[in-house]
């Protein structure tokens, strides 16, 4: 979604992307729009549905596919609170986002029900990303957890909290894979790899959905596969910018997650802001109808993102609002968001053919289903008295688990860490020492009024005998220094100093793109003249996306990257810091050594002439180091862990046998050898030298997070098939292949991992 603020909030039937732009500039609407509008929808609530829509008039018929917003202000314009109101007593309205309380949901949906002529119930959504009132870690946190129950568990708590409160749906998940940290929203998904984000796309929507037999339980919501597609892939990182992919990298990379949401039952799907290779997202009949709902065989609905189908005339893609409105809904947009073209030209589209009845059911029926799915028919309204207010200490308990799971040791010289529970003074520095705002971007309603614990106050109690003293030093994004003194002072007479640096988190998330990705203002200065000292010291992070060390860096006798954690932060900092917790984490994404090196990822494509330290003429930058600053999968931890050799079930497997669905099985050995308890993540690569089309030198292909006692051993299995071994091609009709020849298989504890095996496939 577009947000001027931070909170509130295997073979294709399509053509090519070329092929979709040329027919959504045709004049004259398509009959079918899809082979799912050609044979009607045959899935739960369908007669029912069918028996609402003949009822309907075409202004009804057009309302159901009109969203407003309410007071929130998630884009530009504002809240459209008076004119939904209008809308809802009119029966011409489908959807009202940021709208937030049970009194308030309750409310403006006694007037769509009791005022209107249908009485069709309104669906109330809203951005949920990781939180309603109970805020969880930033999603690229959790996916530093490598362990998806972390991602359900959030979405459990959220459905539960915003069902009770009159929110049935959700735009959340956000799968947009990125290679390119500048790109604000890195903070909303689950960084640069498609397997990763997939199987967390998938755990959240369970969480919300449940196994989506029963949408109408008091603690499920409807879901949102966001943004359909490759948004993560905008240029320079610039957000809404330009997206110029392939057929191949636009099936191998981008679709995965979304294709994942959908196997877990994911009930809608929002467009992206972003072009494909020249056509909009949001007017994309190759995307949006050819795979999603032909291919795929999608019966929920697409809903635009924020004035996303207005945008269609700024893109240069559509002449006006009527255009905008008929290349969207053709290309497969069921329901606009806050602009209002369909609902403003729908009657004068279908009168003069540029659209068709047909399409226009397809798309009301397809939300009338969720909404019955939903049970709004049944129960429209929510019990006012068992609405929840406020975090449970249940609740509380599963954030501050899931973001100590999800810090990641970047660094830890000399054992630096943990710290002792006995010590006798701390100092806490830095602009976040003390900060209650660490809950990050796009946390839920609740963000203000249940804010996060302090880092100070986690420490407090983590170590209630030592002294612990607290200076501010320098402000995020001030370049004042005269505060550095008082730090300074205050780490020399400490035993140890924690300074905590980061980033606010209005400086991630939408339209929250740097060029500069470094700590903002004086920060640097602060860890300098603080391990000037010569006293021990340790940095933790709080920020939104990876970012550029520098020198101090180097300075730092051990680093924890704890993001954005949510409203439990400080006490999960403190449970870490002082080994009550582990850390086990592991990077989601590259952390690059300067801006210049993005974008840097750990999937990448060889070159003809991969680097060479002596050899002038090979891939490489004369004034940079080869390789990222900290590798993708990279994480260490209080213990140490040794990693075995990959065993395979068999060396030898036909492309045919892997079609019909056999598999290979890779046997890992694990064991903790070190003296404490701890969590290891084996991870298992895969390569394949020679293809047909050039494949990426290093593929995760699974994970698993492990709890080990000292001196504990176990072994981990991961069955490898088809949708593993083969990849998509450039081929118009998108071709799956399965080729002949040696893959190599790694495992280890990153993308650096060594021990080798090579599967050949005959």
């Amino acid at each position: 979604m577009s947000g001027i603020r931070r909170r509130t909030a295997m073979t294709a039937l399509g053509g090519t992307v070329a092929a979709a732009a040329a027919a959504g500039t045709e004049e004259a609407a398509e009959e079918p729009a899809s082979a799912a509008a050609a044979k009607g929808g045959t899935g739960p609530y369908e007669a029912e549905a069918q028996a609402l829509l003949g009822r309907m008039t075409v202004e009804e018929k057009l309302g159901q596919l009109q969203q407003l917003s309410w007071t929130g202000e998630t884009g530009p314009g504002g809240g459209q609170t008076a004119q939904a109101e209008e809308a809802a007593r009119k029966g011409l309205l489908g959807s009202v986002l940021n709208i937030y309380g049970a009194d308030t949901t309750n409310a403006l949906q006694r007037i769509a029900v009791e005022e209107s002529r249908l009485g069709i119930p309104l669906l109330f959504g809203g951005d949920i990303i990781h939180g309603y009132l109970t805020t969880f870690p930033i999603p690229l946190a959790q996916a530093s957890s490598f362990d998806p129950a972390v991602a359900e568990r959030d979405a459990e708590v959220s459905a539960a909290e915003a069902r009770s409160n009159g929110v049935r749906w959700t735009f959340s998940p956000m799968m947009d894979v990125t290679h390119d940290p500048r790109w604000g929203r890195i903070a909303e998904g689950n960084g640069e790899d498609p397997y990763l984000t997939a199987v967390f796309a998938a755990a959240k929507t369970r969480g919300y959905q449940g196994d989506g037999k029963n949408l109408d339980a008091k603690d499920r919501i409807a879901a949102c596969a966001k943004h359909l597609v490759a948004y993560g892939g905008a240029e320079g990182g610039r957000d809404y910018n330009t997206v110029d992919v392939s057929e191949a990298r636009l099936r191998n990379h981008y679709l995965p997650p979304f294709k994942a949401a959908l196997d877990a039952g994911v009930a809608t799907v929002m467009a992206s802001f972003n072009t494909v290779s020249g056509v909009p997202a949001h007017g994309n009949e190759h995307v949006l109808t050819g795979i999603l709902k032909d291919e795929w065989g999608f019966d929920g609905f697409v809903v635009s993102d924020y004035t996303g189908v207005q945008e269609l005339i700024v893109h240069g893609f559509a002449a006006d609002g009527a255009d905008a409105g008929r290349l969207a809904l053709n290309a497969g947009v069921d329901m606009e968001m806050v602009s209002t073209n369909l609902m403003d030209h729908g009657e004068e589209l279908l009168s003069s053919g540029r659209i068709t009845t047909r399409r226009l059911d397809d798309a009301v029926s397809r939300i009338l289903r969720l909404k019955f799915r939903l049970g709004l028919f049944d129960h429209p309204y929510v019990d006012e008295e068992a609405a929840i207010t406020e975090p449970t200490e249940e609740a509380r308990a599963a954030a501050r688990t899931a973001a100590a799971r999800a810090m990641v040791l970047l660094k830890n010289d000399k054992a630096a860490l943990p710290l002792r529970a006995g010590v006798g003074s701390i100092a806490v520095v830095g602009p976040f020492s003390d900060s209650k705002d660490l809950q990050g971007t796009w946390a839920g309603p609740g963000w203000e009024k249940f804010p996060s614990a302090t880092v100070l106050d986690g420490i407090r109690e983590a170590a209630p005998k030592a002294k612990v003293t607290a200076v501010t030093g320098v402000n995020p994004e001030g370049t004042d220094t005269s505060g550095i003194r008082d730090a300074v002072a205050a780490a020399q007479a400490a035993d140890v100093t924690v300074v905590v640096v980061g980033e606010p988190p209005e400086m991630s998330g939408e339209a929250g793109a740097r060029s500069d990705i470094t700590l903002p203002g004086a920060q640097e200065d602060l860890i300098t003249a603080v391990a000037a000292t010569g006293k021990p010291f340790v940095v933790v992070l709080v920020n939104g996306r990876p970012l550029t060390t520098g020198g101090w860096l180097d300075l730092a006798p051990a680093v924890l990257e704890a993001w954005h954690p949510g409203m439990e932060a400080g006490n999960a900092i403190a449970d870490v810091l002082f080994g009550t917790v582990n850390p086990g984490g592991k990077l989601p994404v590259t952390f690059s050594r300067t801006v210049g090196q993005i974008p840097i990822y750990y999937n990448h494509e060889n070159t003809g002439r991969p680097y060479d330290a002596v050899e002038k003429y090979t891939s490489k930058y004369l004034d940079l180091p080869d390789g990222p600053q900290f590798p993708f999968g990279h994480g260490l931890s209080y213990t140490s862990f040794a990693i075995g050799d990959p065993a395979l079930s068999t060396r030898r497997i036909s492309a045919g046998a892997l079609r019909k669905g056999d598999t290979v099985e890779v046997a890992v050995t694990v064991r903790n050898t070190g003296e404490l308890s701890g969590d290891e993540v084996v991870q298992l690569y895969l390569h394949d030298p020679v293809a047909s089309i050039v494949q990426p030198v290093r593929r995760l292909r699974g994970f698993r997070r492990v709890s080990l006692n000292a001196g504990q051993g176990t072994t981990v299995r991961f069955r490898l098939g088809a949708d593993d071994l083969g990849f998509w091609t450039n081929d118009t009709g998108g071709r799956f292949e399965i080729e002949k020849g040696a893959i190599d298989i790694y495992v280890g504890n990153s993308s650096l991992a060594t021990a080798k095996t090579t599967l050949t496939i005959a």
